[in-house]
């Protein structure tokens, strides 16, 4: 096919996921005394966190990648009208989702790595993952729905089934398991909507081949 620009801005979906798993690993190291199993990744990036400079630069392309990778495709099926209302708006969603997130936590970051909630900032940090969860599942739950409705979309309707069960594997872990398997729960939910985006990624770049227009 005659990739366009646009196109081409799905690979960020994919590096923004690399980019990310690439400083959750690595960025352990350079906080000592963080326990994976146990703490949140979101503690590697707090103001205090000694793994602060180095997930600013490991995170880069994730922090960028994720808003454009998902602008993009909601630009495109948009512009194209791919598919049924119902599987517009369920991008729709996953793009403001994208946005909350990426404004939210640059504004109101999480001050101290690992300690209790407390002041403004940490509250305000809370609330946007609210926001951040409720959307997702909105989106995931309305893509869903458009793939059970439309043929066309059912191939991305299963991978938001797979994906929203990974983001529910999060919540039921964290309050099934001990608090020292935190992390492990957290990190379910988190890699959930980070993989998604880098699957819409992939299919911008092949053009939604094989996913009908209205």
């Amino acid at each position: 096919m005659n990739r366009k620009l646009i196109n081409w801005m799905g690979l960020l979906g994919v590096g923004a996921l690399i980019s990310y798993m690439t400083a959750a690993y690595f960025c352990r190291a350079a906080f000592p005394g963080y326990n994976w199993m146990e703490q949140a990744v979101s503690d590697l990036s707090a103001e205090s966190a000694p793994s602060r400079q180095l997930w600013d630069k490991l995170s880069a392309v994730y922090s960028a990648g994720s808003v454009v990778c998902t602008t993009c495709v909601a630009i495109f099926v948009s512009e194209k009208k791919i598919s049924s209302k119902i599987f517009r708006v369920g991008i729709y969603l996953l793009v403001i989702m994208s946005w909350i997130s990426k404004i939210g936590y640059q504004m109101f970051p999480l001050d101290d790595a690992g300690k209790a909630i407390g002041g403004v900032d940490e509250t305000m940090h809370m609330i946007v993952t609210a926001f951040v969860v409720v959307l997702s599942i909105a989106s995931f739950v309305t893509l869903i729905i458009a793939g059970i409705k439309r043929k066309e979309v059912r191939g991305i309707g299963i991978w938001a089934a797979i994906f929203f069960a990974m983001l529910l594997m999060g919540p039921i872990g964290m309050a099934s398991f001990p608090p020292e398997y935190f992390g492990i729960g957290e990190r379910f939910s988190i890699y959930a909507a980070v993989g998604f985006e880098a699957v819409l990624g992939l299919y911008l770049f092949n053009g939604f081949k094989g996913v009908a227009s209205l």
